[in-house]
């Protein structure tokens, strides 16, 4: 990694940052974590709470589903 936390080998990656953003707005605003509390939890018990919040999702759709699979393949096409 650079020194701006900056990684070269994932810069080419499909995959979606993580939503920052979204996740400290989450946990700051509705929630109401002071800073500390925030940053030690995990993703995993932060997506856990935003399900005490909102509920469970609704099964994926098999259009969402195969457009998971097209974005991203088990292997190269």
């Amino acid at each position: 990694m650079s020194e701006r936390g900056h990684d070269p080998a994932r810069a080419s990656s499909p995959r979606a940052a993580f939503p920052f953003s979204r996740a400290m707005a989450f946990g700051l605003g509705v929630l109401r974590l002071g800073p500390q509390d925030f940053w030690s939890m995990t993703p995993r018990e932060l997506y856990r709470a935003a399900e005490g919040v909102y509920g469970r999702r609704a099964a994926m759709s098999r259009a969402a589903l195969d457009a998971l699979m097209r974005d991203f393949p088990d292997r190269e096409s």
